[in-house]
């Protein structure tokens, strides 16, 4: 994952260049000329992969910020032999343009945000991956008509534009007619289009085990990020078992423990996975590292070490305390660039332990963001009316995953120079478990939340090796601030009222417009986000509420039914 910032068609590139690199440095946390400036983390064809990328005579120049899960395929498939310059997995968009012109983001398999500059045709293309798992911001300048620039965060633009939108996932720019159109087209876009497909447990499960595998491509060491929650304890899990199954075959051809760090052309360290499988070689470690955080006592450290110790994994536990946490508010705020309670509450402590990770030398870890928007999952599905209702919210949730918790599993990683992973949104794990019938999902007595997701991985009765221990298969859902300890939240709501006044509450500020925080922790953050960005980037935030209830509070603690006991029967 990296940062990039571009602008196309300024009218004055010279003058401008200061102010551009001014701006790029804004993203320097993202990786260690042109007017298509680009910070680099590198995890895949990390010797060669220094971007921007250009193609043969230098006409076509790429910064592209993400990861292209399928690239080895490409390679293989072009119409037309292209020379690659270097073994980075993102080199592949420029033959693509050449080959598909602005329909080369369909066939792409990753996460990704990318500009792509066409010199002989003075053209620009801009694109973002399906759901939005990493960033992007355009905006204008009102002075400089005709310039648009691009940037992976919105503090790169805050100071040069004076109007920003966030980039539409699944979307591609083309300053040939200066339109933004969506590429990303499933068949479970439209809400009123209610799948009626029976569950496949068996292809929900194998379908994501294929998600996790491919996102093990990588050339630096990686981990996972284990709550101890249902989610990321099946990414560890099957990460574990590829881990495992990795080191058994390495040892089988070599006979004997690989050495680390050697180069894919010694093959030490280094497995392939077979490329018709749509999968790429991954870094094979001797031991998968596992990170929790939270509270003293917290809901989420205990089961994150059980999870642990049943998997195998090295697990590192992060304790963080009230004030850590209150102390880091301010660089959340800048480095998340919202104001969105949720967020903000779920951020700051995956904040604190991406300082960690990046501290000991890890570059990139799988999350599980993604499943509870997917299958229904929060607390609140439990009121959904019907079905049809249901599934309209899955997509809704779906379709808003980059303002709410693919921003936080970007930004809150990419502060430190780290990159998460999101097996849940793998697009063909999305058109799996998105067509499924959404009766499925439905919260009925005796059926805890996301129950198809659970039995697919449930294979006692298969007779195969668990995958997870009861006790957390089939734990209740706990929203990631909330099981850090319940005490962050409550002491974010103290110290909201210490700082906002009831008459501040009564007076909000003009320049809000209709948007008013409706509690004082919400007027806290605004205030905070206010201080550090100008009002007119406040378009780009969304409010995370849960639908079907009368509460304000997000957390999934004030949904009545936490803490109910489920029946036992599965």
């Amino acid at each position: 994952m990296c940062g990039i910032f571009a602008c196309h068609h300024h009218p004055d590139v010279v003058a401008f260049k200061p102010a551009a690199l001014k701006a790029a440095k804004q993203v320097r946390h993202r990786g260690p000329d042109w007017i298509l400036a680009h910070e680099r983390l590198s995890i895949v064809g990390v010797e060669s992969g220094a971007q921007p990328l250009t193609n043969a005579d230098g006409s076509i120049a790429l910064a592209v910020n993400g990861e292209i899960y399928n690239h080895r395929l490409i390679r293989k498939t072009l119409e037309t032999p292209y020379h690659f310059k270097t073994h980075s997995d993102c080199e592949v968009i420029i033959p693509l343009y050449m080959q598909y012109d602005i329909d080369a983001p369909n066939h792409l398999d990753g996460m990704f945000s990318f500009v792509l500059y066409d010199k002989k045709q003075d053209r620009t293309i801009a694109a973002r991956d399906p759901i939005g798992v990493t960033s992007m911001y355009m905006g204008w300048d009102s002075k400089k008509p005709g310039a648009v620039f691009f940037a992976s965060e919105l503090k790169c633009l805050k100071d040069v534009c004076d109007k920003v939108q966030t980039f539409p996932p699944g979307h591609v720019y083309d300053s040939k007619t200066g339109e933004t159109t969506r590429y990303f087209k499933p068949s479970w876009w439209d809400p009123t289009n209610v799948p009626t497909t029976p569950v496949d447990l068996k292809l929900i499960r194998e379908t994501f085990e294929k998600s996790v595998r491919k996102r093990l491509m990588a050339e630096v060491p990686y981990g996972v990020l284990l709550s101890g929650g249902l989610d990321s304890s099946l990414v560890a899990a099957i990460a574990q078992r590829e881990t495992l199954r990795l080191k058994a075959a390495v040892l089988a051809k070599n006979g004997a423990e690989p050495k680390q760090g050697g180069d894919e052309d010694k093959g030490e360290g280094l497995v392939g996975i077979d490329d018709d499988d749509k999968l790429s070689t991954v870094t094979y470690l001797p031991q998968l590292n596992s990170f929790s955080i939270g509270l003293p006592g917290a809901p989420d450290t205990e089961a994150a070490l059980e999870v642990a110790k049943f998997l195998g994994t090295k697990h590192h536990v992060m304790t963080f305390t009230i004030e850590d946490g209150l102390n880091a508010l301010s660089d959340v705020i800048y480095h998340l660039e919202t104001f969105d309670v949720t967020t903000i509450r779920a951020s700051t402590p995956m904040f604190l332990l991406s300082r960690k990770i990046k501290a000991m030398g890890i570059k990139m870890v799988l999350s599980g963001e993604g499943s509870d928007e997917i299958f229904g999952g929060y607390l609140y599905f439990h009121n959904a009316p019907d079905k049809n209702a249901l599934h309209a919210e899955t997509v809704r949730r779906l379709k808003n995953l980059h303002l709410a918790d693919c921003l936080r599993a970007n930004l809150s990683t990419m502060a430190w120079g780290v990159e998460a992973r999101v097996p849940f949104l793998d697009k063909e794990f999305l058109e799996v478990s998105m067509n499924v019938d959404p009766q499925e999902k439905m919260h009925v007595p005796g059926r805890i939340e996301k129950h198809i997701l659970r039995k697919a991985f449930d294979v006692k009765e298969e007779g195969a090796e668990p995958y997870l221990p009861d006790k957390i298969l089939w734990r209740q859902k706990e929203q990631f601030s909330d099981g850090v300890g319940y005490g962050w939240i409550d002491a974010l709501k103290d110290n909201a009222a210490l700082h906002v006044t009831d008459e501040m509450m009564k007076n909000p500020k003009p320049e809000w417009g209709s948007d008013i925080p409706d509690s004082k922790e919400a007027y806290w953050y605004r205030t905070m986000y206010d201080e550090l960005f100008p009002s007119f980037c406040a378009d780009t935030v969304m409010r995370w509420t849960p639908t079907w209830s009368n509460q304000t509070d997000p957390s999934g603690r004030a949904i009545a039914v936490h803490a109910q006991k489920y029946d036992e029967t599965k």
